[in-house]
């Protein structure tokens, strides 16, 4: 794994994984993802899905995938979720791959990973089917679309 230790302040430690504040209202890895996924809903991000993988792999316990429908609105929700986290949480990303003229965004949180694809990388790289062993969590997500 990546060293971490420029990432973190005098007000942060990293556990299991995830880098966090010293607060006492650090969610686990599952509210984590579920504010993640509300997150690139907001922004307007298609087909949400949140996987769980905690026993299928030791990449990381949850991952969150979905898709932009243009660069700059990849851009936009690889953002809006990285500036939230750390609003909300304290929490920085171990490691941010792909730019905002890219096909796929990876935002590693660690025990989180969001996949921001364009519709053409999801169906080229089709994580659902690759990891389709992992159960599906989608939920918090089904809830809030009725919501409204």
């Amino acid at each position: 794994m990546r060293p971490i230790k420029h990432l973190l302040s005098k007000n942060n430690s990293y556990s299991k994984g995830i880098l966090m504040s010293k607060q006492t209202n650090f969610p686990t890895s599952e509210e984590f993802v579920n504010f993640c996924a509300r997150l690139a809903e907001d922004k307007k991000a298609e087909n949400v899905i949140v996987m769980k993988l905690g026993e299928v792999s030791s990449i990381s316990d949850y991952f969150m995938i979905c898709t932009g429908t243009s660069h700059p609105h990849l851009g936009a929700i690889a953002e809006w979720v990285r500036r939230k986290a750390r609003e909300e949480f304290d929490i920085r990303p171990v490691a941010i791959d792909g730019e905002k003229e890219s096909d796929w965004i990876v935002i590693d949180f660690g025990n989180v990973m969001l996949h921001i694809f364009s519709q053409e990388s999801r169906e080229k790289y089709n994580l659902e089917s690759l990891w389709g062993d992992s159960e599906k969590i989608e939920k918090l997500i089904t809830e809030k679309r009725s919501q409204k």
